[in-house]
């Protein structure tokens, strides 16, 4: 029998943080490792969602490496065929896609206590790790609805994470349910395509001025030549971004210059007073993700548009009913309602006592600096619960978790050590920390449910503070706060 592969480091994910990992992992030395992608290509999110308006709503310069710099965006804000051919360049030209195994899921991960490593099973077969890396991401489920009457529909259903560009949707009657961030890029996509558009709406999204533009060739000559324009543009939208963390975690009374702006926004878009009432949040910006749009709010002030806000009753063969007894005749449901907070990849990885990962994160939401778990030795986390912000670009965030991962890698190498794990009382005292800071904010003061905030009402899993403090914080391993061993 052939002996089981055995690799040094094992990353989970192809994305952003994959990638990062692997170009900084081999840049300190290992090379021992191979990230696992259960795609055909890398790109994370933005190889998976390939949906009509699919773009960041992050600006460009901010949402890439800090390592690898685009002069040349097209636009302000990327689209997804932009940012996914900047993800195959980036690891192309740093010379990672040989360590990435596409089509190779992971199955189960499972730590052997007896020999200190990861024991993984994939849909390509057996392996072990002595340290297993997490990058999975946060938006790699698709969240479903549960309606009554759904499994009768007749027509054509998808969700926007796996669009049916098979599928034509000119002349039909569609229906909409959500309208989340991928909802405000596509539906203004389809509108002018389809018949008729019904947007069923929970509650109505806060929606920002987005300003996009092409960027000139000008612009981009400039920033080839002086870097350093590059640089001063970057730091200029982190600090914008940035600003958001006054509503979120500061003071909610910051919030009202971005209210005022939202409610500008939607009186000059929306000319129907009716229309413009439904599309009026009823909680506090920053209560749920606010969206940066400037072609939703027109689309929905269409002859062919309508809003509906009294919820679903129920799905028939080829009409839904609204809770207000109204029969709406469709012919495709498109699900814009997001994604699983928690992916199923959680429940997968079992540490030495059998509980996973996912078992743990139901019962609390809970880790240290997003990066670690106690109870799970030889794993770390890439926007993992209290690793994400609200306020800043995830790459940003990603970036100080693979600096924190790579330089703990590197101390365990030069102490000798094979076997880390966060100590319980320093994860519990962080744990704490974060929902004592998150107390006020506006994630759970703002009147609104969202997935930024637990069933019971804590913070889900956001990072209550700058990001700059962040980084600070991840700046380099602090080996008093795990068990370290040989």
């Amino acid at each position: 029998m052939a002996a089981t592969e055995h690799r040094h480091i094992v990353v989970i994910g192809a994305g952003f943080g994959g990638i990062a990992l692997a170009i900084k992992l081999r840049e300190a030395g290992f090379d021992d490792l191979v990230v696992l992608e259960r795609a055909a290509d890398l790109g994370g999110t933005w190889q998976a969602n390939t949906y009509p308006g699919c773009a960041c709503d992050v600006p460009s310069q901010l949402y890439s490496y800090s390592f690898a710099p685009n002069p040349d965006w097209s636009r302000t804000y990327g689209k997804q065929s932009e940012i996914l051919a900047y993800l195959r360049e980036v690891a192309t030209r740093f010379d990672v896609v040989p360590r990435i195994r596409l089509n190779t899921e992971l199955l189960e991960a499972r730590w052997d206590e007896n020999r200190s490593l990861w024991r993984l099973e994939t849909s390509q077969g057996s392996l072990t790790a002595d340290y297993l890396i997490s990058s999975t991401g946060i938006f790699a489920e698709a969240k479903y609805p549960t309606l009554p009457g759904l499994d009768t529909f007749a027509g054509k259903t998808f969700h926007s994470l796996h669009w049916d560009h098979e599928h034509d949707l000119t002349g039909e009657r569609v229906a909409v349910i959500g309208t989340g961030a991928s909802a405000v890029q596509f539906v203004p996509e389809i509108q002018p395509k389809v018949a008729a558009l019904t947007v069923f709406q929970r509650s109505a999204p806060w929606i920002i001025p987005r300003m996009d533009r092409s960027t000139a060739n000008l612009e981009r000559y400039v920033l080839r030549r002086v870097p350093l324009a590059q640089k001063a543009i970057r730091s200029a939208w982190y600090a914008a971004i940035e600003g958001f963390g006054l509503v979120g975690f500061v003071d909610n009374r910051f919030r009202h210059p971005y209210e005022l702006l939202g409610r500008w926004q939607l009186r000059r878009q929306v000319r129907d007073p009716e229309l413009r009432a439904k599309l009026t949040p009823d909680y506090m910006i920053g209560c749920k993700r606010a969206i940066f749009s400037d072609a939703y709010l027109p689309s929905l002030d269409q002859d062919n548009v309508e809003v509906v806000t009294d919820g679903i009753a129920e799905v028939r063969p080829g009409s839904i009913v609204t809770g207000a007894g109204v029969e709406i005749p469709v012919d495709t449901i498109i699900y814009g309602t997001g994604f699983d907070p928690q992916p199923p990849f959680f429940d997968r990885v079992i540490g030495g006592d059998g509980v996973s990962v996912g078992d743990l994160l139901r019962k609390r939401r809970q880790t240290y600096l997003g990066t670690a778990i106690a109870g799970f030795p030889n794993l770390f986390l890439t926007l993992g619960p209290f690793g994400a912000v609200g306020n800043q670009s995830a790459v940003f965030m990603i970036e100080s978790q693979v600096a924190y991962i790579v330089d703990a890698l590197k101390t365990l190498h030069d102490k000798g050590a094979h076997r880390v794990e966060v100590r319980q009382d320093v994860q519990d005292r962080f744990v704490e920390e974060m929902h004592r800071r998150s107390t006020s904010t506006v994630w759970l003061t703002g009147g609104c449910d969202s997935y930024y905030t637990t069933p019971d009402g804590l913070n889900a899993g956001l990072y209550p503070s700058w990001s700059f403090e962040y980084r600070k914080r991840t700046s380099a391993f602090d080996a008093a706060s795990y068990e370290v061993s040989a």
